[in-house]
């Protein structure tokens, strides 16, 4: 039954203020808008989708997936939606992007790892990224199109040249990229996870 406005009291703003608990960002607005792994090629070469209804979709927005089979749609990574590291499609996302929780978001929601210590483990992936990016650059691999697992793997198979230089970006490549794998597996994707 209504009673009426008077028997609502009025509070200030400040009394309100000091009544409403503090608002906590959740965890993936912390975590997963700093770092965008699972949708960049790092983590993934590509994602299989549910049907054709979510084929159609994200086909209508443009974006391209690989249907050839026409049971199942695979998105190929890096996303075409990724806006730096946050989605550009995100109310329209496919469902496995909806439900994937990587390793480190899971430790972190369970109390395992701190969201400063999580935020330290992105910032330490990315930059390892950033050094593999910079080295495949001086090979001269820009294709930024594809996972940088492939981008490595087809810098490597593509025989060098024979200065020192040379010589030295093709195994810093190497060495970096073992450096990522095992930061991706054991930071990312967890023990869980089997290798593919």
């Amino acid at each position: 039954m209504f009673l009426g406005w008077q028997a609502i009291p009025s509070l200030s703003r400040h009394d309100a203020m000091d009544h409403c608990p503090p608002m906590t960002p959740l965890l993936t607005d912390t975590l997963c808008t700093k770092c965008g792994l699972c949708c960049d090629g790092t983590l993934f070469a590509d994602v299989e989708l549910v049907g054709q209804a979510e084929v159609a979709r994200l086909e209508i927005m443009g974006i391209e997936v690989e249907n050839e089979d026409r049971r199942i749609g695979l998105l190929s990574q890096p996303c075409a939606a990724l806006r730096g590291t946050r989605c550009g499609i995100y109310a329209h996302r496919p469902k496995c992007c909806r439900v994937f929780e990587c390793h480190l978001l899971q430790n972190t929601r369970r109390g395992a790892v701190t969201v400063e210590r999580a935020l330290e483990q992105i910032e330490d992936a990315r930059e390892q990224i950033r050094q593999v990016r910079a080295i495949l650059g001086r090979l001269g691999n820009r294709d930024e199109g594809l996972p940088i697992k492939e981008r490595c793997a087809e810098t490597l198979a593509v025989e060098g040249g024979t200065t020192s230089e040379t010589i030295k970006d093709r195994a810093d490549l190497e060495a970096a990229m073992a450096t990522v794998e095992n930061t991706i597996w054991n930071t990312f994707l967890g023990s869980g996870q089997g290798r593919k």
